[in-house]
């Protein structure tokens, strides 16, 4: 194993291990694939890095799906709005700059950081007086619009995807995470289905990172589930901080 896919291989695991308890392991192994693998395209990196992205989020979404209440009918829904989403937001950035998002991104974040440490019952389990139709109407707005995010951009969509549940259909910290990592599934495998058929994967690179992040996964929501709230709450916050960061750098620089 060559010093870069060793290091390839340590992001990985850490990624995997975030990933599985709040989200945004992007933020650590999308950068460090652009630094390590400077010769490639960019889309080809990150089609890369979405083969151990899945297969981390696969073991995760299992371990979760056997401790969590999920309604299916609603997660098959959403899952297949987000793989569309995704992979119209993966062709797009083949095409165009994201950079113009960050700033937006970096403000949205700082409030979701400033709102998270403030409120303490925030990702609580609270009723919310919607309708079924309602309910459909915010699972299928928040699939459709992150899942282009992860498609598009990438590092974070894990943490948008516990917020939006949380915010808008009432999910307390643990079932938020769990309907994100089915949600992380559909959107990785939208993105990969784009990035196999235009031929931007490099799979010896993505096979031993997939193995990694499937460890740190599977150590990660085995963590999540044992401590439960409290800690996904705290583990939640410290991921949003590292994301306001590393925007912060990308728009300043």
């Amino acid at each position: 194993m060559t010093p870069e896919l060793l290091i390839l291989c340590v992001a990985a695991f850490a990624a995997g291990f975030i990933d599985a308890v709040v989200g945004g392991g992007g933020l650590i192994q999308i950068p460090v694939a652009l630094v390590v693998l400077p010769q490639y395209p960019v889309s080809t990196v990150i089609g890369t890095t979405k083969i151990p992205s899945f297969c981390g989020t696969s073991l995760a979404a299992a371990q979760y799906a056997r401790h969590v209440e999920l309604n299916y009918k609603h997660l098959a829904m959403m899952t297949a709005i987000a793989f569309s989403a995704a992979m119209t937001g993966s062709k797009i950035l083949t095409l165009v700059s994201n950079d113009f998002m960050k700033p937006l991104l970096l403000v949205i974040l700082t409030i979701v950081a400033i709102y998270t440490y403030s409120k303490k019952n925030f990702g609580i389990h609270s009723e919310k007086e919607h309708t079924d139709s309602q309910h459909l109407l915010y699972a299928a707005l928040i699939s459709l619009c992150i899942g282009f995010y992860d498609g598009f951009i990438g590092p974070g969509a894990g943490s948008f995807f516990i917020l939006a549940f949380i915010t808008f259909l009432g999910f307390d910290f643990l079932k938020a995470s769990a309907n994100a990592k089915f949600l992380n599934l559909s959107t990785n495998l939208g993105s990969i289905t784009f990035f196999i058929l235009t031929g931007r994967i490099i799979f010896a690179v993505a096979i031993p990172m997939a193995v990694c992040n499937a460890a740190g996964g599977f150590l990660g929501a085995k963590l999540a589930i044992l401590r439960g709230n409290a800690f996904i709450r705290i583990f939640f916050l410290c991921v949003v901080v590292a994301t306001i960061l590393r925007f912060a750098w990308d728009v300043m620089r």
